[in-house]
């Protein structure tokens, strides 16, 4: 894991497990903080999640699907 400043960007490199259990750990926490909901950052790894679910044949229309994959270890 790493991260690297660019600019005024923050760049970052994190197994795809960790980005999971981020993910998992910010969406449960929406009711407490909502302003986490509009973050580009949420929105980004939430895009980039479930592009890679897709990948793995997760039928997005079916809640259930994606939350057994957000909780699925490499």
């Amino acid at each position: 894991m790493t991260f690297e400043v660019k600019g005024e960007a923050v760049i970052a490199a994190h197994s795809e497990d960790e980005l999971r259990l981020v993910y998992r750990a910010l969406h449960k926490q929406l009711a407490r903080f909502p302003d986490l909901m509009d973050t580009h950052f949420l929105i980004e790894l939430q895009n980039f999640l479930q592009r890679r679910a897709t990948q793995d044949g997760v039928d997005m229309t079916v809640h259930a699907d994606w939350e057994a994959w957000l909780a699925k270890e490499n």
